[in-house]
């Protein structure tokens, strides 16, 4: 069955970097856009970043514009989210997505599978 397994997640000081990672298996990750969301609890889950699933466009919220890349290794099934100049409002649960033959945007609804998260805290 279809899987996305993040890590990468932990404890970094404010201007410091972090690079996620979702490793996804059951699928052909070539078929598939991408993307990372985040969530704070109490608060709606939000897109931070997408790739399309030719990898050929990508998608960023506003809030981390020039500071996250995205980018997928298809040979390794692989996504990350480099996250560089982190805030400590970049602190939440951060989740990868997968949607078959997508645009890689940043619509929750648009996405079929969901890994588990991983916990960026963002704090001196």
């Amino acid at each position: 069955q279809v899987q996305l397994v993040e890590s990468g997640g932990g404890l970094v000081q404010p201007g410091g970097s972090l690079r996620l990672s979702c490793r996804g298996s059951g699928f052909t990750m070539a078929y598939y856009a991408l993307a990372w969301f985040r969530q704070v609890p109490g608060k709606e889950r939000e897109g931070v970043s997408g790739i399309n699933s030719s990898g050929g466009k990508t998608s960023y919220a506003d809030s981390v514009k020039g500071r996250f890349t995205i980018s997928k290794d298809d040979a390794k099934n692989t996504v990350y989210l480099q996250m560089n100049s982190l805030k400590p409002e970049g602190t939440a649960l951060y989740y990868c997505a997968a949607e078959v033959l997508g645009r890689g945007e940043l619509d929750a609804g648009d996405y079929d599978y969901w890994g588990q998260g991983t916990q960026v805290t963002v704090s001196s």
